[in-house]
């Protein structure tokens, strides 16, 4: 799990990146951005690294040479980069603000600061609503009207991080936060606890004699950029990165009772606490209560749960959608766990628009414990990526036999993410699919068809006997992208009916399937596979989100073919039925 400041410098990479994308210096762009891929995979503490071996250390990373070993050192050592600072002045624009509505990159962004002066959403929301953009060359009525959307969507979204955006930060703080002097306990809590798809702020929950050691710490951390309030038991701080913390402190003894009341959700709690009344008792966030008597000081919400007659549901399942009652007749599922991925079916490489090669793709699966992968690059009607055809499938698949020859441990597949068109049909002919061993299709256009419409292609697409997975089914980006318009129980009814397998999409930006319709196929008996969408090495890490998605779907390891050993895997394929 990459750490705080690796997080952060990845942001600030990721921003210079831009910059220099703006002003078209492509060494530079590429440069920065390189390394803040390298930052976001990169598991170990960067600030250890440089604590141990120098700028040495920070060299032996991939990506990573002089030059910007020095860029991180200054900001390890000053808490900022002089050159990002000079740039921000020199281009006063909210870059991220802007990049975050779908369809406007760097040389937009550009234009509209040079020739419209835009420096953030509103002006940008100003210009397009005054009719100036579809002035600009090279650019239309139609390209305005697309863009006043993807503002008001992300309007409308506004407010919320990614988990992927903030688990990593809620994770580090807690194991900061742990070995702290009198530290009994320490768990991240609320929304991020439950693993929600987005997170409003995050939760900390500690248990604690003194808060006031606790609440220094986090104060002075590099990412806190403002003290929006604290008190005697909570701490509640804003970070750079755009989201707020809040560190509470309880007492040893209500440790089980404030997790659970603190986890929630709210509508999951307002049930439990009726259970409890029903049963005798009260419970609120310092106990479980028998009169005067905390009958469960010092224990785990576990041991709530049990005192009140039901089984312990995991935070995944709070959502007061069913898990109560199961939890009371003692059936809730037995949910997939962390960490039981064999193979991994979508990974894109340098081939299309991926970062490495396949056989760095397969040495980082072997070493992340993985046994199977899938190389699915982009077709050919995805012509932006590079997209395969026909023969450069099958010469990427005969290239993917010699390597699987050089690497032991890892076993990789030849396969496509295969474009469907807007009639359903597939961008590859069908006897290039038949020589694949996994078929991916995906929609990258047509986003704005009808229900009826767009539902009809995919089933159209979904009935063509290589069509093996259907990945990211309703192709949204999450705070970025709204889902297209689907009939998902029809699409779940076809996938049962032809044997097509739906994809949990694991990389943050998508969590495709939705929670409620994995709970739809898991019903349905509908079987899933949990893939990464990696463009990178480092883009595995992204699998733990997808089993998050899962266990909030109710999806156990039955449901998820790519838990299975490679034999049974591939038998779960139409061409192997």
């Amino acid at each position: 799990m990459p750490s705080r400041v690796n997080q952060e410098l990845t942001r600030i990479f990721e921003e210079m990146g831009l910059m220099y994308e703006m002003s078209d210096d492509k060494f530079r762009q590429r440069a920065y951005h390189r390394a803040a891929y390298t930052l976001s995979g990169t598991p170990e503490d960067i600030e250890q690294i440089y604590k141990e071996d120098g700028i040495a250390g920070l060299k032996n990373l991939s990506g990573i040479g002089e030059g910007m070993a020095l860029k991180i050192e200054e900001y390890l050592k000053k808490g900022e980069i002089e050159e990002y600072e000079e740039m921000k002045k020199k281009i006063p624009v909210q870059i991220q603000e802007l990049a975050s509505v779908e369809g406007v990159g760097p040389k937009a962004i550009h234009k509209f600061y040079k020739e419209l002066g835009v420096k953030n959403l509103e002006d940008l929301e100003k210009v397009a609503k005054e009719g100036r953009i579809k002035e600009l060359s090279g650019y239309g009525k139609k390209t305005e009207e697309n863009i006043l959307q993807g503002i008001k969507f992300v309007k409308d979204n506004s407010g919320r991080s990614l988990l992927g955006d903030a688990l990593p930060y809620a994770l580090d703080l807690v194991k900061e936060i742990k070995d702290l002097e009198g530290v009994e306990k320490v768990s991240e809590a609320g929304s991020i606890r439950r693993r929600q798809e987005t997170i409003g702020d995050v939760d900390i929950l500690v248990a604690a004699k003194d808060a006031e050691g606790i609440f220094d710490y986090v104060e002075k951390q590099n990412e806190v950029i403002k003290v929006m309030g604290r008190g005697k038991t909570k701490l509640s701080v804003h970070l750079k990165q755009g989201f707020d913390i809040d560190v509470r402190v309880v007492p040893i003894e209500s440790w089980g009772a404030a997790l659970q009341y603190f986890t929630g959700s709210k509508e999951h709690n307002v049930k439990v606490r009726q259970i409890a009344i029903e049963r005798g008792f009260k419970l609120n966030e310092y106990g479980l209560f028998k009169g005067e008597k905390n009958i469960t000081a010092n224990q785990s919400e576990k041991e709530i749960y049990e005192k009140l007659g039901m089984d312990f549901p995991s935070p995944e399942l709070r959502q007061d959608k069913g898990e109560i009652k199961r939890a009371q007749e003692n059936e809730l599922p037995e949910l997939i766990e962390y960490g039981s991925l064999r193979g991994d079916m979508q990974l894109q490489t340098k081939n299309t628009d991926g970062k490495h090669s396949i056989e760095e793709m397969a040495i980082a699966a072997k070493e992340f414990g993985l046994d199977y992968i899938a190389i699915t690059d982009h077709t050919k009607g995805l012509a932006m990526t590079g997209g395969l055809d026909e023969d450069g499938l099958l010469k990427q698949k005969e290239n993917i036999e010699k390597i699987n020859n050089k690497i032991d441990g890892i076993t990789i597949l030849s396969g496509a993410e295969v474009n469907i068109q807007k009639d359903g049909s597939l961008d590859i002919e069908d006897e290039a699919l038949s020589e694949l061993d996994v078929v991916g299709i995906s929609i990258h256009s047509y986003f704005n068809l009808s229900k009826e419409e767009q539902t009809k292609r995919v089933v159209e697409a979904m009935r063509n006997p290589h069509a093996d997975i259907f990945f990211h089914p309703t192709g949204r980006r999450i705070n970025r992208r709204p889902p297209v318009e689907l009939d998902m129980e029809k699409i779940i009814e076809v996938a049962k009916e032809t044997g097509t397998i739906l994809e949990i999409n694991a990389h943050p930006e998508r969590l495709d399937l939705r929670d409620e319709h994995i709970r739809m196929a898991v019903d349905a008996g509908v079987k899933m596979c949990i893939n990464s969408d990696a463009h990178s090495k480092y883009g595995y890490k992204y699998l733990k989100y997808g089993i998050a998605q899962a266990r909030r779907g109710w999806a156990t390891k039955d449901d998820i073919i790519n838990t299975l050993p490679i034999e049974k895997f591939l038998q779960e394929l139409k061409d192997n039925k």
